[in-house]
């Protein structure tokens, strides 16, 4: 491998790095945007121009010329490493327009790297979905080149970059095209790049799928990456006169895994989706490794598919409000993204011969450096023990998915939220574990490590939204239960603490909106918790107190601590910014309120409320 191809190489993995790091950043703002607009309105022209502009972004490939010279692919990816340094930026606004550019001149770089060599466009994909998991790995599923402090190494990187750009411009013009990516071909590189960047190469998604611990499934799907990535090209040469009936038989191997990733519960779950990786992988280097000449109109045919699945799989999330028939449908659209990758693999083009891989050694070293990192950095953590005065801090928090009113990702000022207030127990509530509108972040795991506490979590909608406890101490009994549910499912959870020779029984719930049947929601939940006392119960209730729902809490025995200290006024909670409503409560049974406060923060849409509690005399 001579040192131009190596330095195409590294630029190649890192642009198409900043391309899946900018899909995932556009999609959590555009849910911001779409959220704001949809729900608290006033909607405005901003909501589709928004979205139309992604879409442009994303088409361009097909606008692109049959070939570009070596100077015009060093001003594209230059224009995209410049733009992914705003990305680091945390704020809605910037990082919009940073992935916009990203995105668009993304995508007519990878357009012509594709039309180049296809091969090599594929082990660089592979490297950068291998880099991917190590940096969120190393923030514990929150992408480390995603923060503040990540902009002095993201302006080095872009400097480099540019560098090589120019010198590989002067050194080697243009390659002839020799590669390619038909139409047929681009239905299935959108697929295959739905089911990578959305599931497959998320261990936090895959470990919640089915419901498998974290330090499990990270190591293991970087492994799983690595390993069909490595001979993913000898496959394509050996296989190359049955290149359809592989592509099919991956396929079949695909969607079966898939769905039992999906409706299978502990390892079976696991081993489903690692082996779903392999064949996604293996797919895509036979697919990029076929013959053609040019891979604009393929691309953006796929990108634009990438686009409506992720809208697709983002209805089957907010159903109650966009389209009630994708409630429980999560698992159709992966079905039909691994259905049009084996539509489009069977009739793309045949794949060429490949050339050998050379320094596969320096690979190896690097891949295991890879793995030995990921695994450190999932290891599991031991709780810190609570503190032993006597008295326990129980809370409510509505996270909001991670973000503050306005879309930033807060989770780090959350987390500093939960340490100030040294909270021994906490309700978290609209949790996410892996959504992509969430940039792939999952939530409980992020706070738990942050803070070295226990996590118990109840995934409610498509195994990666839902509620959470968070508490101090060692692991405890657990039960979880879903409420009977008309528009959004919800559910509760509960945790039996030992404390001071009883157990205290701390249960977390969010409930329905106005149109949901809460009545009957608060009538399964207390159903839940029965006698149990002492017992603490934290929500967001979407109810106030004078409301039916708050006055069946009381009537069960338990009762409001602001009320009880004689709180005047008692501080409001929603939103955030401006309160103007109570309705996240933590409620107490066989407990004497020392003390309760409502944190002037506005690190979510609501705000935290908390409780000092000791043993009733």
């Amino acid at each position: 491998m001579n040192s131009v191809r190596v330095r195409r190489m590294i630029e190649t993995a890192s642009i198409v790095l900043f391309f899946l790091q900018a899909l995932r950043v556009i999609f959590s703002v555009l849910f911001g945007i779409i959220y704001d607009q949809v729900f608290e309105g006033p909607m405005d022209a901003w909501l589709v121009i928004s979205v139309l502009l992604v879409l442009g972004a994303l088409l361009a490939p097909a606008a692109l010329p049959g070939g570009l010279s070596a100077r015009s692919v060093a001003v594209l990816a230059a224009a995209a490493v410049l733009a992914r340094v705003a990305l680091c930026v945390n704020d809605a606004g910037v990082r919009y327009w940073g992935a916009v550019v990203v995105l668009l001149a993304g995508g007519l770089y990878l357009a012509c790297r594709l039309s180049q060599d296809g091969r090599m466009t594929f082990v660089a994909l592979a490297a950068a979905l291998a880099a991917d998991q190590v940096l969120r790995a190393l923030g514990q599923t929150y992408d480390l080149g995603l923060r503040a402090a990540w902009l002095p190494v993201q302006i080095v990187w872009a400097v480099g970059l540019i560098g090589i750009g120019w010198r590989i411009a002067k050194e080697d013009d243009q390659a002839a095209a020799r590669a390619g990516l038909s139409m047929a071909g681009g239905l299935a590189f959108g697929g295959l790049l739905f089911l990578e960047v959305s599931l497959l190469s998320l261990p936090n998604a895959v470990a919640r799928w089915g419901e498998n611990p974290y330090a499990l499934a990270a190591p293991l799907v970087f492994a799983a990456t690595i390993a069909a990535a490595w001979d993913a090209g000898r496959v394509a040469r050996r296989m190359a006169a049955h290149a359809t009936s592989l592509r099919i038989v991956l396929a079949v191997i695909l969607i079966t895994c898939l769905l039992v990733g999906y409706f299978v519960n502990g390892p079976v779950s696991l081993l489903a989706l690692l082996l779903a990786q392999m064949a996604a992988l293996l797919s895509l280097g036979m697919l990029l490794s076929g013959s053609g000449r040019g891979a604009g109109r393929g691309l953006a045919l796929g990108l634009v598919l990438f686009l409506l699945l992720n809208f697709l799989n983002a209805f089957a999330f907010t159903y109650p409000y966009v389209l009630p028939a994708m409630r429980g449908m999560g698992w159709a659209v992966y079905l039909a993204a691994a259905a049009l990758t084996a539509l489009g693999g069977a009739a793309a083009d045949r794949s060429q011969a490949a050339e050998p891989d050379a320094r596969r050694l320096p690979a190896a070293i690097m891949a295991a450096i890879g793995l030995v990192i990921v695994a450190a950095a999932a290891w599991p953590v031991r709780s810190d023990p609570r503190a032993g005065d006597g008295s326990l801090r129980l809370a409510t928090y509505n996270m909001h998915y991670g973000d503050d009113d306005v879309w930033h990702l807060t989770l780090e000022e959350q987390a500093r939220l939960i340490e100030d207030n040294q909270l021994d127990v906490v309700a978290l509530q609209e949790v996410d574990a892996g959504r992509l509108t969430s940039y792939a972040v999952d939530d409980a795991h992020y706070l738990a490590r942050r803070l070295r506490m226990n996590v118990a979590y109840l995934p409610t909608v498509e195994h990666l939204t839902g509620i959470a406890v968070l508490y101090h101490g060692p692991a405890v009994g657990v039960e979880m239960a879903l409420l009977p549910s008309l528009q959004e499912q919800t559910g509760i959870v509960r945790i039996d603490l030992p404390v001071g020779g009883t157990t205290l029984s701390a249960h977390g719930i969010w409930m329905g909106l106005s149109a949901e049947d809460t009545l009957g929601q608060i009538a399964a939940a207390l159903d839940f918790i029965g006698e149990r006392e002492p017992a603490s119960f934290g929500g967001d209730f979407n109810a106030e107190f004078d409301d039916p729902e708050a006055l069946a809490v009381r009537q069960a025995g338990f009762i409001d601590p602001f009320t009880e200290l004689g709180i005047d006024p008692i501080p409001l909670t929603d939103p955030a910014v401006d309160p103007d409503t109570r309705i996240d409560f933590v409620w107490l049974r066989g407990l004497e309120p020392l003390r309760a406060w409502v944190p002037d923060s506005t690190a979510s849409d609501h705000r935290m409320v908390v409780v000092e509690v000791g043993p009733r005399p």
